[in-house]
């Protein structure tokens, strides 16, 4: 065999192995693509259904104002009604920022810096979230016992008597299960970084 016929055959092989490589490096991509939304998406499904929630709440309190009649049911309403239309907004606007990360079609440097913006935005809407939460479930009783029931909470001394006993039960379990929230998204936020990290070992 000549040396110019070696030489075309390496360089038609060395073609098709830039091919197979480029190929192969899209797929990873892709694939780490896949796997990040997923990632992103075991947070935005909770979120959303929360924001259906929030907004159909919010909707029932605006139609039944008017029953808001003193002082302090007044202001639980507008308290309430204030965390819950702004709070989930601002958790869907934080988690469609990491969302819209693309791996594919930025460098590695550029997608995990508009990753890990995205993320400390998460991150501190969740933080306040959970202040602003604690607020929501003693400023909403008040405001649900009048639309809801027509009575005023504090009118009467033994009405207190059940929520003296539900409150401490209810303020645990708010606890407990905001950490488990936060762990739960924290693991998930973690992970998907995770992912895009692992593509400057493989130097995609």
């Amino acid at each position: 065999m000549e040396l110019e016929e070696m030489q075309s055959i390496w360089s038609e092989l060395s073609g098709q192995l830039e091919k197979q490589k480029k190929l192969t490096d899209k797929m990873i991509i892709m694939m780490t693509q896949d796997k990040f939304r997923s990632k992103i998406n075991k947070i935005a499904y909770p979120e959303i259904i929360g924001t259906f929630v929030c907004f159909g709440a919010a909707i029932l309190i605006i139609v039944n104002f008017n029953k808001l009649d003193n002082w302090y049911t007044l202001l639980s309403g507008i308290v309430t009604l204030f965390i819950l239309i702004i709070l989930p907004v601002l958790s869907l606007t934080s988690i469609n920022r990491m969302r819209k990360v693309e791996i594919a079609t930025s460098n590695y440097k550029e997608t995990l810096l508009n990753y890990a913006k995205g993320k400390k935005q998460f991150q501190t809407v969740t933080k306040w979230g959970y202040y602003l939460g604690f607020i929501l479930m003693f400023a909403i009783m008040p405001v649900t016992t009048k639309i809801l029931n027509n009575k005023d909470l504090f009118s009467e001394t033994k009405r207190v008597w059940p929520f003296a006993i539900a409150i401490p039960l209810a303020i645990v379990f708010f606890i407990v299960f905001s950490k488990w929230v936060m762990k739960f998204y924290n693991n998930n936020i973690n992970s998907a970084e995770s992912l895009i990290k692992e593509l400057e070992d493989t130097n995609v």
